[in-house]
């Protein structure tokens, strides 16, 4: 799990880092961080959306996955859970830079298959490049939305560290088909997360979380029933 620890190291490295720096910045350059910090996640969500949507072979799939997400996202109220666990030790805005870091860490083709190189045949080059985007990424949004941005740490670490551990069973099933269409709907979440951070639309991205288990779901329906 060496590629793992590396990537959480450099999370917890870029918070810190960046936290540093907010604190010598007056306002008007904090709202131009959350400004490019908006711009990045809308950029990086659309295109993991256009890059996929052509290779797609259940185009409508994203559809489904959304509405289902959103529908069990908010009955449950994940977003409004997660809120109050966040404002309970800070009055910031620290849950919308959370939602968003933890999808730009978690959600993406280098954080899931990463783990599983890792653990069937010792190849960390995955999780090393993912371990170098995110020391930047975490830097901004530490310098955006101070050190609670390191709390994403621990929640990379345990979301790939389960796939290290359950490696040998869910490899598989994660066909190319399976993540593009996973790559799809979390393209779509980070662009939503973009959307809120601009204020252009308030969106809560936590509700829509479930989305993800859903393309899982239809192709293990597909591959027993289909």
């Amino acid at each position: 799990m060496i590629g793992t620890i590396v990537n959480t190291c450099a999370i917890l490295i870029g918070s810190i880092t960046g936290s540093v720096i907010k604190k010598g910045l007056n306002e008007k350059y904090q709202q131009v961080l959350y400004d490019a910090m908006g711009l990045a996640a809308t950029g990086l969500g659309l295109h993991a959306v256009v890059k996929n949507m052509s290779d797609s072979i259940y185009p409508v799939l994203f559809i489904a996955s959304l509405s289902i997400g959103g529908l069990l996202g908010t009955a449950i109220d994940l977003d409004g859970r997660f809120n109050r666990l966040v404002e309970k030790h800070t009055k910031s805005e620290l849950g919308q830079g959370l939602s968003t870091a933890i999808m730009l860490f978690c959600i993406g083709t280098l954080s899931i298959l990463g783990p599983i190189e890792s653990a069937l045949y010792h190849n960390e080059t995955y999780l090393f490049t993912n371990a170098t985007l995110d020391l930047v990424t975490s830097l901004v949004l530490a310098s955006t939305y101070g050190i609670g941005i390191a709390l994403a740490a621990g929640v990379l670490f345990v979301w790939q560290g389960s796939i290290y551990l359950l490696a040998h069973q869910i490899a598989p099933y994660l066909t190319t088909e399976l993540m593009t269409e996973i790559s799809i709907v979390g393209g779509l979440l980070i662009f939503a997360s973009g959307l809120s951070i601009l204020q252009i639309k308030s969106i809560r991205t936590f509700n829509l979380l479930p989305s993800l288990l859903v393309p899982p779901v239809w192709f293990i329906f597909i591959h027993f029933f289909g």
